[in-house]
C-alpha cells in the first residue's frame, strides 16, 4: 500500500469519527426532556355560593280580632244614636238607639241594663241658677239612699248655659237579683221661656261613660 493510500484512509477514518461524533451531539440535544406532571389549572371563578336562606318567612302569630269588651256599665263606643222629641214638646235629644222606653211625656226613662237617662219637662217661671239647684239636691240628700256629692256648676252645652249638679246614690235595687248598686248620677236643667228640661242620666259608680254622656246632653236642642 502506498503512502497516498494510507493517507486517504487515516482522512476517512477521522471524517467518519467527526460525523459520528456530530450525529451523537445531536441526538443528545434532541432528546426529549421529563417534565414534571402539572395539575391542570382550574378554570373555575371564586365561589359564587350563598348561605342557604329559608325563602318562606316565619309563620305570622295568628290573629283573630276579639269581641270589643266593656267594664261593667260602660257603653261602647260604637253605640248608635236617634233623637227623641215629644210631640209639644218643644225641644229633641239624642239617645242611644235600642234602649227600652218607659212613660211618656211629661216624663220618659230610657234605660239599657245598668244605665237610665230620664228626662223631665216641667213649667218654670225663671230659670235655674247655681242656688237653686243646691237646694234641689239638698232635698234630695234627705231620701236617697247613700248619697254623696253633689257639686253644683254652671257648664255650657251647645243649646247655652246649663245648670249641673253630680252626686252618687243608689240605683233601685235589681227586680230580678235584689241587689243593690251605688250610682253616678248626671243631673242638667235646661231652661228656656218659661220651660225646664232636666236629664238625668246615672250608671254605675265608675264607669267610664264622659264620652256618652256628652253626646247626649250636646245634642239637646230647643225646636220651639
Amino acid at each position: 500500500m502506498t503512502r497516498t493510500q494510507r493517507t486517504a484512509i487515516r482522512r476517512t477514518a477521522i471524517l467518519g469519527a467527526v460525523i459520528l461524533a456530530v450525529l451523537a451531539a445531536a441526538a443528545c440535544g434532541s432528546a426529549p426532556k421529563p417534565s414534571a406532571q402539572q395539575a391542570p389549572a382550574s378554570t373555575a371563578g371564586p365561589s359564587t355560593a350563598s348561605p342557604s336562606v329559608s325563602a318562606s318567612p316565619p309563620a305570622a302569630a295568628s290573629k283573630t280580632s276579639a269581641p270589643e269588651t266593656n267594664p261593667q256599665g260602660d257603653i261602647p263606643d260604637n253605640q248608635q244614636y236617634v233623637a227623641y222629641a215629644p210631640p209639644g214638646g218643644g225641644f229633641s235629644v239624642k239617645v242611644p238607639e235600642g234602649w227600652s222606653r218607659t212613660g211618656t211625656a211629661p216624663t220618659v226613662t230610657f234605660t239599657d241594663k245598668l244605665n237610665s237617662i230620664r228626662i223631665e219637662t216641667a213649667p218654670s217661671p225663671s230659670a235655674p241658677t247655681t242656688a237653686s239647684v243646691r237646694r234641689e239636691i239638698g232635698a234630695l240628700r234627705t231620701t236617697a239612699t247613700h248619697f254623696s256629692g253633689g257639686a253644683v256648676s254652671t257648664i255650657q252645652r251647645k243649646a247655652g248655659s246649663v245648670v249641673l249638679a253630680t252626686y252618687r246614690t243608689d240605683a233601685s235595687p235589681d227586680p230580678v237579683t235584689g241587689k243593690v248598686r251605688n250610682d253616678d248620677v248626671e243631673r242638667y236643667h235646661f231652661w228656656k221661656a218659661g220651660k225646664l228640661v232636666t236629664l238625668t242620666l246615672a250608671g254605675p259608680h265608675g264607669a267610664d261613660n264622659v264620652d256618652p254622656w256628652r253626646i247626649v246632653t250636646d245634642s239637646f236642642r230647643w225646636t220651639a
